[in-house]
């Protein structure tokens, strides 16, 4: 049965993950909740304005009672700048499924963040949360994306056809990859 530690701090050489505070509403807006590049590839809509943020920023916070919220801020450790957030969903939590998604600022792509997240998120739920499975979808227009969870050591489980639509009103596949609590262990062994 997977433990329900919620969203703890986690760090990594680079990063700190943590839980999000309403002082960051301003900054994830001017960072990435605005940001054209970013909404190319995620499925909500960009932020219109600063008071959106706060108020998806201070939902989620309160979301922080129930145990089984897994959702951090990703912050830089050497300049405190933030960079993104990642969480994961609890569709299927209660069996040990976890769906991870995350959402990083155009300014910090290309420079393996969002792979060391993953790999500290994944790290965390297989090690102290005892997860069973971790995946994650994409757009097939964002194989970057993609690029982040193979370098976190899922693998590609398959093709969800026509699934989405993006921003362009285009057609996109999901694409779908996961790594097991074995295929972690035995990796990490």
């Amino acid at each position: 049965m997977m433990k329900f530690l919620g969203s703890k701090t986690l760090e990594t050489d680079r990063l700190i993950l943590r839980k999000i505070k309403i002082d960051d509403a301003k900054i994830a807006f001017n960072n990435w909740c605005n940001s054209d590049l970013v909404d190319k590839y995620v499925l909500w809509k960009k932020h219109p304005n600063v008071e959106t943020t706060i108020k998806q920023y201070e939902k989620w916070i309160e979301e922080y009672n129930d145990e089984k919220t897994f959702r951090w801020i990703v912050e830089l450790k050497d300049t405190h700048n933030l960079i993104g957030t990642i969480d994961v969903s609890n569709r299927f939590i209660k069996h040990g499924s976890c769906e991870i998604g995350y959402c990083y600022s155009d300014k910090s792509w290309n420079k393996g963040y969002a792979t060391e997240a993953l790999k500290a998120v994944i790290k965390y739920l297989f090690e102290e949360c005892e997860a069973e499975l971790v995946n994650a979808e994409f757009m097939e227009n964002n194989p970057a994306s993609g690029k982040v969870m193979e370098k976190a050591g899922m693998k590609f489980e398959g093709r969800l056809r026509s699934r989405v639509i993006d921003k362009n009103n285009i057609r996109n596949d999901l694409l779908c990859y996961s790594i097991t609590k074995d295929e972690y262990f035995n990796s990490n062994n």
